[in-house]
């Protein structure tokens, strides 16, 4: 029978996503205290929640390059370790440029996160159950936010904001050890793999490149940068990190706003979102890697899921937006938030499908969108609220981009196509 240790490796993934993504939402619940403690205005607030995304496009693209070239291992050890620094640093702040300062330095900690996910798993799982993987442990993004949810505000409430950060900075760093004694940067440097589990694993017929190799040379990136597929696939990621950074940010402080929860309601309903999202995202991975192993294409098994999903979330948010009726609110929220999200692991598997040697530097330069969205949300929303004192203007601008992401999926994303035209130093 052959062995499950790769699937402890997508654990630790799991694991280390969960604690990524309670630490960078724990802010939007203290938003409001600490809106009132330093007289914030809308616009500063969304500036400083947006302020993640600048660190994160910064540190990407570079994070993945240096997964590339050193491995998952001592690139996933410095992120954790900065990033409990960050969240640290958010709980000693003292006004809005510490605040901002803090957001920042996180964004840059947690940038080479996704690009290191995506690199393990296409070294340590084959073709044919990358989507599962990815979507076990992708899965840990809206379990986190689901969790996170009651257990921040429980914090929050029982201490303060401060004390809150600094408990989760302490336990950001109980996964370390973790990851130091059970991962390897490859199956064959790893003791406590079987060799019936790495011969499935090497089942996938790619050569791997060795750990130490040089960064891609000129016309690798042409290829990254020209490939229909590739762009189409960045573009509805940057969609997908729009719906989620706005719903992360905003939607604690648009339930209080909008239907006057107090912080503990908040966190209940904000459950609710995030744990379908999980359900789904799980459910989809398994089905999109069902769909291949039947029918050998990608465009099935990928680009109409996509395609599919985001329709759905664009759809699902136009009677949150005409609608001031809680129940329809949070409705078309859960749709809109666990329809965006059950695609998750397809946008990493096209990376993994397409161009695994350098799976680090492509993820990078997709989560480059990734982290533009991280930016805008918030602060496009803040200032529109300052302006307007409405949400639904935002509301109408993420109904517009999913859609506009499944023009772009439904026209330029082929992937069986792109994949035989790219040359071998890819795969």
């Amino acid at each position: 029978m052959t062995g499950r240790y790769r699937w402890f490796v997508v654990f630790l993934l799991f694991a280390v996503t969960v604690v990524n993504y309670i630490d960078r939402s724990a802010i939007s619940f203290a938003v409001h205290r600490i809106q009132s403690e330093y007289n914030l205005s809308s616009s500063q607030i969304g500036l400083i929640l947006g302020a993640f995304g600048i660190g994160y496009i910064i540190s990407t693209l570079f994070g993945g390059m240096a997964v590339d070239r050193f491995g998952a291992k001592r690139a996933y050890f410095v992120a954790v370790l900065a990033w409990a620094v960050s969240i640290g640093w958010t709980g000693a702040a003292t006004g809005f440029l510490m605040l901002y300062a803090a957001r920042t330095a996180l964004g840059l900690a947690e940038g080479p996160s996704f690009p290191t996910t995506t690199s393990a798993i296409t070294r340590w799982l084959p073709p044919q159950e990358r989507a599962t993987a990815l979507g076990g442990a992708l899965v840990a993004v809206p379990i986190a936010l689901a969790i996170g949810a009651p257990l921040v505000t429980l914090l929050i409430g029982m201490f303060d904001w401060r004390a809150m950060f600094f408990i989760l900075a302490v336990a950001s760093l109980i996964w370390l050890p973790f990851w130091l004694v059970f991962y390897a940067n490859d199956p064959s440097e790893s003791d406590r793999i079987g060799s019936e589990e790495a011969e499935h694993i090497a089942h996938s017929g790619r050569e791997e490149p060795p750990m130490a190799q040089s960064p891609p040379r000129a016309h690798v990136w042409k290829a990254l940068l020209t490939t229909p597929t590739l762009w189409a696939n960045y573009w509805a990621y940057f969609v997908f990190g729009y719906y989620l950074f706005f719903f992360m940010t905003w939607l604690p402080e648009y339930l209080r706003k909008s239907y006057d929860l107090d912080l503990s309601s908040v966190g209940l309903v904000s459950f609710l979102p995030w744990a379908t999202a999980a359900v789904l995202l799980i459910a989809f991975g398994r089905w999109s890697d069902a769909i291949l192993k039947r029918t050998s294409s990608l465009r099935l098994a990928r680009s109409y899921q996509i395609a599919g999903t985001q329709l759905v979330a664009a759809l699902a948010i136009i009677p949150v937006a005409l609608s001031s009726n809680i129940v329809v609110a949070v409705a078309g929220i859960t749709v809109a938030v666990a329809a965006s999200m059950a695609a998750n692991a397809a946008y990493y598997a096209v990376i993994a499908d397409l161009v695994p040697r350098v799976a680090g530097t492509a993820m990078g330069i997709m989560t480059i969108f990734f982290a533009a969205s991280g930016f805008l949300a918030p602060v496009i929303t803040g200032y529109a609220l300052e302006i307007t004192g409405d949400f639904r203007p935002a509301f109408w601008l993420i109904t517009a981009l999913a859609a506009s992401s499944v023009i772009g999926i439904v026209v330029f994303h082929h992937p069986d196509r792109d994949a035989r035209r790219l040359g071998p130093e890819l795969k």
